[in-house]
């Protein structure tokens, strides 16, 4: 059994929260009502998905990319990576199209812990910057802060990454009180589904 060294607690807690793959969650029944503040992120999420659809419109129109190259599922591992990383006929320009306007919203609250777009299978081609730090060869490292171009398919991730109701609210809880919130919207791209916007979240 693995031993949890004292000073490794920080990045346990870390672990257990911000990192998407850990946060398994169950979807709230459509009956609760939204709170004043999960109607805020849901807003935040539809407008951070209509300007995410806008570029990739514009990437579409301009040429740079077509609808094959967008929506394409053809994961391409990236050698010596851990956990697997993968590369598809979109994801570099991607980075530079979407993490800006993924960044704009993080900023927005401190109550926000991550703002990212998945595909339909949870494929994350880019993620926020403070978490898209250079690879350095510390596995460690590494897989805290460069967590980009990976697959997000737990529940939590396929639940929200599939989802084509106007929204999804998936919550974690610890003795009834809420420890992180997932709310997810569907990117639909000339009437196709794309995949997700995703907010996590404290209250």
């Amino acid at each position: 059994m693995m031993k949890i060294r004292p000073r490794s607690c920080f990045w346990l807690l870390i672990c257990l929260i911000v990192l998407l793959p850990l946060v398994h969650a169950a979807p709230l029944q459509a009956a609760e009502p939204l709170n004043p503040w999960d109607e805020k992120v849901k807003t935040m999420a539809e407008d951070c998905a209509r300007e995410i659809v806008e570029q990739f419109e514009l990437l579409l129109s301009s040429g740079q990319l077509n609808m094959v190259q967008l929506f394409d599922t053809f994961y391409v591992p990236i050698p010596k990576t851990e956990p697997q990383k993968y590369h598809t006929r979109y994801d570099e320009l991607a980075a530079g199209v979407i993490r800006p306007i993924l960044d704009k919203y993080l900023a927005r609250d401190p109550r926000l812990i991550y703002v990212v777009a998945v595909d339909v299978n949870g494929y994350l081609p880019t993620h926020n910057s403070r978490y898209s730090q250079p690879l350095t060869g510390d596995p460690d490292h590494d897989y805290k802060w460069n967590q980009s171009k990976r697959m997000y398919s737990n529940r939590t991730g396929l639940n929200a990454a599939r989802n084509t109701k106007p929204y999804l609210m998936q919550a974690r809880y610890v003795k009834d009180r809420r420890v992180v919130v997932d709310m997810s919207v569907p990117i639909l791209v000339q009437k196709r589904h794309w995949g997700a916007v995703r907010i996590g979240y404290r209250d």
